[in-house]
């Protein structure tokens, strides 16, 4: 397996549609994801890259494995 790497924030903006989550709101340089089930919404930097900490949190909180985050990232 990969490790994970930081990725702009496009790119995980892509994976967190794909993956049925909608964005809610924007607070001010940080958006703000929602999706049915999840204890809290997942809030992602909306400027440059994403450190490999938010990503695990946010896979985490989702419930996906970063096998299942990379077998994603390779269908969109």
């Amino acid at each position: 397996m990969p490790a994970l790497s930081p990725v702009k924030w496009k790119e995980f903006e892509k994976f967190l549609l794909y993956i049925g989550c909608s964005f809610k709101r924007q607070s001010g340089g940080h958006r703000i994801y929602t999706r049915a089930g999840l204890k809290r919404p997942l809030v992602i930097p909306a400027h440059g890259t994403i450190p490999v900490f938010v990503i695990r949190n946010n896979l985490r909180l989702l419930g996906i494995t970063p096998e299942e985050y990379f077998a994603i990232l390779k269908k969109i």
